[in-house]
């Protein structure tokens, strides 16, 4: 999560400053209006710049996964990015409309136009000059329905397939504002630093919805497949589904996750691999748990012989460290990584002490059974607990069961909450704060 909050901190920081080498807060003469016209700038510049990282962001560009600590984090920025310049926008878009009503209202006196000796505008300036009411104009509508969309992808109750059709909506409302900042950023902005960062920043910008708009994005890293296995756990609301691939998959490590396709209408959705990986076996098998309308449908959606396309692998939730032991926390369905990461042990066996603790609302003994059998594979001490017999985990329990957990990494994969809680539960004891590593179950 830091590098999330030094990745969004840093890019606000840098546009910041690259505009005020080209421009002030402080205009002379100081007024409402000539304050308001540079604040105008400035948000916009911001706004647009931090749209467009957003936009290179959901490419899922593999070499910058490592540097961000893999893709959920990513996505994280994503969303950060797209709020932060939801904000900027909104104050942009109150400073621009609201000082014209407060006008209109009696409230402002508008300045006097038109000062003779004014500088005249030729060639290129001319033609954005022109182009301004039309620019400003379809700007105002595709700020509505950028605000509109975004809202959308808050609500957790939006059908995720929804979600994934109206988000790419967010591409054609972003090219939109591309036209309106080309236009209305202050001319001489572009032959200084911000203005060519910021038309690098567009460029790239536009490059990425052109891609989303086409389906291009990930198109290098899908393999096809055909499953070859299904198996529901009914006390769990758990499907299991194994998935021979095609030639073209590369391989991948315990603990990451890939976008899997099995209908056009639902889209990709990402879930946690749940098995190593074997090149003379070419298998993978996801753990779905029935959490929302979609996860709910899919024992009757998926078929044995059905194809589905795989993407990936994405993730950076690899259990390295050089800590002498580890404690895993699996909360629920959160337990899939650790499932991938039990079964790369018991061919290979680790040096490190382990304990594994799952948590669970429910109960299924055949699951539960295959769980113990991949542990005791593994060498991994395993901890189940029932929230109705044991109560719910916390950091004391763990600390009672792990005497060592000073010395330890934690891995925790579950509902963010429970994460957050535990992280500072054990952190407010003397964990060392680089050792807790939690994989960010929500991409959305």
């Amino acid at each position: 999560m830091q590098r999330i909050k030094w990745g969004l901190l840093a890019a606000l920081l840098s546009i910041t400053g690259l505009w005020v080498m080209a421009d002030t807060f402080r205009p002379q003469p100081f007024t409402y209006f000539s304050f308001r016209g540079s604040f105008v700038q400035y948000t916009g510049v911001v706004a647009i710049a931090l749209m467009s990282l957003a936009m290179l962001l959901a490419l899922r560009p593999r070499w910058l996964e490592p540097k961000l600590d893999g893709l959920d984090k990513m996505y994280r920025l994503h969303k950060w990015l797209g709020l932060t310049a939801l904000g900027f926008s909104v104050v942009h878009w109150w400073f621009a409309q609201g000082s014209k009503w407060m006008v209109r209202w009696g409230w402002l006196e508008r300045p006097a136009r038109g000062r003779s000796g004014e500088h005249v505008a030729t060639g290129l300036q001319a033609w954005f000059g022109e182009q301004r009411g039309f620019a400003e104009s379809i700007g105002e509508w595709a700020f509505y329905a950028v605000v509109v969309l975004l809202i959308l992808a808050l609500v957790r109750r939006f059908p995720y397939h929804w979600f994934a059709k109206t988000h790419k909506l967010l591409a054609i409302a972003f090219l939109v504002l591309v036209y309106h900042a080309v236009v209305l950023t202050r001319f001489e902005y572009w032959s200084q630093p911000v203005g060519g960062v910021l038309a690098v920043l567009m460029a790239g910008g536009v490059v990425a919805a052109a891609l989303a708009l086409g389906g291009r994005i990930g198109a290098g890293r899908k393999v096809r497949g055909v499953i070859d296995g299904l198996t529901y756990y009914p006390e769990l609301r758990v499907l299991e589904t194994s998935v021979r691939l095609d030639a073209g998959w590369p391989g991948h490590a315990a603990g990451q996750f890939a976008f899997v396709t099995s209908t056009r209408r639902e889209g990709a959705h990402p879930y946690t691999i749940a098995s190593a990986w074997k090149p003379e076996d070419p298998h993978v098998v996801f753990i779905t748990k029935a959490l929302g309308d979609h996860t709910a449908r899919l024992r009757e959606i998926l078929k044995p012989g059905m194809p589905i396309t795989v993407e990936g692998p994405y993730g950076c939730f690899s259990f390295a460290s050089d800590a002498p032991r580890q404690i895993w926390v699996g909360a629920g369905i959160g337990i899939t990584p650790f499932v991938a990461r039990l079964k790369d042990l018991a061919s290979t066996p680790g040096p490190k002490a382990i304990d594994l603790f799952h948590p669970t609302t429910d109960y299924e003994a055949d699951a539960i059974d295959k769980l113990k059998a991949d542990a005791a594979a593994a060498g991994v001490t395993l901890h189940v607990l029932v929230s109705a017999r044991d109560g719910h985990l916390n950091g004391e329990q763990i600390r009672a069961a792990v005497p060592e957990w000073r010395d330890a990494s934690v891995w925790f994969c579950g509902p963010a909450g429970f994460g957050q809680a535990l992280r500072a539960d054990l952190e407010s004891a003397g964990l060392n704060k680089g050792r807790f590593h939690q994989e960010l179950f929500q991409l959305r």
